[in-house]
């Protein structure tokens, strides 16, 4: 089968996106498949590909336009057909001739106009809340769960959110318009979690799969690298992400703090919220390449993900659960479906630093409670969120969106 994978950016670009795109194409195309990559050309760097999977680089006209004030190191796609993108994806579309177009992120509004009864079959995958939401984060205003959408407060919520009544009034503006027409033209949407599903409001009329994320597995060891050289010699708790207020990073910073005899807190990820500047004891090690991270995970007790937000599908407690560690996590999105609450790890409400507390304090006493959660995380893992079991569920989704395009295109 010919599968043409659509996202506003790929590697190098890091991402968690580009990241699952990326490991989604190199799976398929491993089981005999056909895969390119349309994405868009970034300032900075050409989208990298390989043999078994191309990659075209495409244009925008958005980033253009002047008074916009976008961000020039990561381009993303409108909320809306990129008259640029749409004519540099046509001949593209004609020469590659893909069965099924795999969609990933609002790249698709500028495939719709070339769509047709006739085209191939077309799939979504949501790994976010783009569909609904302007942000693509279901956050009111930045800092409490939204409890919907609406004409006047999704303007004004996106306003505030990109700072600019510019970018975020169109933002708003176009989500709202395109979702009916997108809900039109898709054969079958792949949300990446149950939350993602109903947050979006995905029902019967809605032909749709839940499909999560993977991971690949736990590397061999690395030997002594300077990266390595700031990890604690004791083993510690683990944080690796944003270092953001959405992530809950400020709550387990403070929950952190009412723990007597702890091991090290270590922080690994990017910094987002200037404001989270004390780690009270922690260590921040800032971002690091994801082989450095995978062997942190190696040598820490646990994982924390104390998320604030709706997070659709990460894949933090899988990682965790590749390396044997337990996760502590949020009971909200998708780490519900990636953690049995007292099995794999811990659940907890969101935002509540007591119970965070607790549950840290129970797995640094419990040294026999960590590796039994640890080898159930490991087995679950093993289960149900490796290539061997979600790739086969992305060729039946293909094979889904064929049959619902010729039927559609006979009626």
């Amino acid at each position: 089968m010919r599968i043409l994978m659509l996202t506003q950016s790929y590697a190098p670009i890091v991402g968690g996106i580009e990241h699952m795109v990326e490991a989604i194409s190199e799976e398929l195309a491993k089981r005999g498949h056909e895969v390119a990559i349309a994405t868009l050309r970034q300032p900075n760097s050409e989208p990298i590909g390989s043999e078994e999977v191309p990659v075209f680089g495409l244009d925008t006209s958005v980033h253009s336009l002047p008074g916009l004030r976008l961000d020039e190191e990561r381009r993303h796609a409108p909320p809306g057909p990129d008259p640029r993108t749409t004519r540099e994806l046509r001949p593209l579309v004609k020469s590659f001739r893909p069965d099924v177009v795999h969609a990933h992120d609002w790249l698709i509004h500028s495939y719709l106009p070339l769509d047709r009864s006739s085209s191939p079959g077309l799939l979504l995958s949501m790994h976010d809340y783009g569909l609904t939401c302007a942000t693509k984060r279901f956050m009111h205003r930045g800092s409490e769960i939204c409890s919907g959408p609406g004409a006047v407060k999704c303007v004004r919520c996106a306003c505030e959110v990109y700072e600019s009544v510019a970018k975020g009034a169109p933002a708003a503006i176009g989500t709202r318009m395109s979702e009916r027409r997108i809900r039109r033209h898709v054969d079958v949407f792949l949300p990446v979690s149950t939350a993602v599903r109903d947050l979006c409001r995905l029902g019967p009329e809605d032909t749709h799969r839940v499909i999560n994320n993977f991971v690949i597995g736990q590397p061999p060891p690395l030997g002594e690298e300077p990266e390595l050289s700031g990890l604690p010699e004791e083993p510690f708790i683990m944080y690796f992400g944003d270092v953001s207020e959405e992530k809950g990073v400020h709550h387990l910073v403070a929950a952190y703090r009412e723990l007597e005899t702890a091991p090290p807190l270590v922080l690994m990820g990017r910094r987002v919220s200037g404001e989270i500047e004390d780690t009270a004891g922690g260590l921040a090690l800032g971002r690091m390449p994801h082989r450095i991270v995978l062997e942190a995970l190696r040598r820490s007790l646990f994982t924390v993900a104390p998320s604030i937000w709706s997070d659709p599908f990460p894949v933090v407690a899988l990682e965790a659960a590749a390396a044997c560690k337990p996760t502590i996590a949020s009971r909200i999105g998708g780490l519900q479906d990636s953690v049995v609450d007292g099995e794999t790890g811990y659940l907890v409400p969101p935002g509540d630093r007591q119970a965070l507390t607790k549950a840290m304090r129970r797995l640094i006493d419990d040294a026999e409670l960590r590796e039994r959660m640890g080898a159930a995380a490991a087995a679950r893992q093993a289960e149900l969120y490796t290539p061997d079991t979600v790739i086969p569920q992305y060729e039946q989704a293909y094979e889904l969106a064929l049959e619902r395009r010729r039927s559609r295109a006979a009626a």
